[in-house]
């Protein structure tokens, strides 16, 4: 699935990143921890959580990820956009929970990280 389509299926703002939202992402992963993030996750994937601080973002670099979607409208600020920017990571922003934007991605295909 392109990054593109997670915008609109999740009716996204896009933060930063319109350049890369023709990117393919294959699997999704939602978690405010970033131990499972780093734990469960490579590349290629798109990342729904609440937290919105940069910590998120240095996860996400470290374990290749495509693009972060920061749920229940929880907007970042300035200097998590930019380190997102300078990171070629890509970052949305939706008003769903973390449960119906996960449920929304899935039923259109997007698949989970498999964890065992």
């Amino acid at each position: 699935m392109k990054i593109r389509e997670v915008k609109q299926i999740l009716d996204a703002e896009v933060l930063c990143g319109n350049k890369l939202l023709d990117d393919e992402i294959l699997f999704a992963f939602g978690s405010d921890l970033m131990s499972d993030v780093l734990a469960f996750v490579k590349g290629k994937t798109l990342l729904l959580t609440g937290l919105n601080n940069q910590q998120v973002v240095r996860t996400s670099e470290m374990a290749d990820l495509s693009a972060i979607v920061f749920v229940r409208g929880k907007k970042p600020g300035k200097d998590v956009v930019e380190l997102a920017a300078e990171k070629d990571i890509v970052l949305l922003l939706t008003k769903y929970t973390m449960y119906t934007a996960s449920g929304k991605l899935y039923v259109k295909g997007l698949e989970g990280v498999s964890i065992d």
